[in-house]
């Protein structure tokens, strides 16, 4: 186990051995299991070769639009929005044991994720017409959620979905920790234990967001002596590890925040407790925000949470 603090759960951009590659997160650098991360430009004209071996692995767009041909098949447009900012995402699904070429016609930034597995499934694209949209909480803990592998997506672990927050909102609110695994006695689960990565984008870029992640006496890392209470403020290109404990975020006003989620863990699942001294909040919202959806989408969802 390791002692988590700002110094290490904040990822900033730096240089890679990939020059495509502008951040990268493994489970060495990360201190778990599962989860490797990876933001990826490609220039005009350009390709990515490479083998998902014992994993499975998701390609989320952020902006442009690749082709991929692989052993399991080919799809000639992933992604499509010119920014995270400007309409419902476009991804990619590839099981263990596939050779893929990734190609951009003109310049595009990708989020590409992958963690081990056993288990085999269907490649799967997931165009911006099967993205559901979420709107969340209340009052100014409203948010817009689109999900792109949702639970129930048919993989093994990876749970993806993207959110965004508008300035002087919160989100990840009442906070809510997932770092436990629970069931009751037929199987159904209460809290899933899940590594998690907040991918962070914000409009205008020059402003920024505050992340708070912070343990309590149910988490394993605080019972062995590693407690994490820390605040940090993030700004447009960078990413925080959640790998315990509960992890809400304020946008600064003035500013509208994304942030990408990928998780994996015990379970693909989102099941989660909210901290006991927040949780009442949920009941004091009377208004939703109407800067929500921050665009159009094509099917909402209200999950009065």
């Amino acid at each position: 186990m390791r002692q988590y603090d700002p110094s290490n759960m904040l990822v900033s951009p730096g240089t890679h051995a990939d020059a495509a590659v502008t951040l990268d997160i493994t489970p060495a650098s990360a201190g778990w299991d599962l989860i490797h991360f990876q933001i990826r430009r490609f220039a005009a004209g350009s390709s990515w070769e490479w083998q998902t071996g014992e994993h499975e692995l998701a390609l989320v767009g952020l902006s442009g639009e690749v082709s991929v041909t692989s052993d399991r098949g080919s799809w000639d447009a992933v992604g499509g929005r010119s920014s995270a900012f400007a309409g419902l995402p476009g991804a990619l699904y590839l099981p263990r044991r596939t050779a893929f070429t990734v190609t951009a016609a003109a310049e595009a930034e990708f989020a590409v994720t992958w963690v081990a597995t056993d288990q085999d499934h269907e490649p799967r694209l997931v165009c911006p017409a099967d993205v559901t949209t979420e709107i969340r909480g209340g009052d100014n803990a409203t948010r817009h959620i689109n999900d792109i592998l949702p639970p129930g997506f048919p993989c093994h672990r990876l749970v993806i979905v993207e959110v965004y927050t508008p300035g002087g909102n919160w989100s990840s609110y009442p906070p809510h920790k997932h770092d436990v695994h629970r069931e009751t006695a037929d199987g159904a689960i209460l809290e899933a234990d899940l590594e998690e990565v907040y991918y962070f984008k914000v409009d205008p870029p020059g402003g920024f967001a505050i992340q708070r992640v912070y343990t309590d006496e149910t988490s394993p890392l605080q019972a062995a002596g590693y407690p994490i209470d820390a605040a940090m403020t993030v700004r447009d290109g960078q990413a925080v590890l959640v790998p315990e404990g509960y992890h809400p975020v304020t946008s600064a006003p003035g500013y509208t925040t994304y942030y990408l989620n990928v998780l994996a863990g015990t379970a693909q699942s989102l099941a989660n407790v909210d901290d006991p001294a927040h949780s009442a909040v949920k009941d004091q919202f009377r208004t939703r925000d109407p800067r929500v959806p921050i665009y159009p989408v094509n099917e909402l969802a209200d999950t009065g949470r």
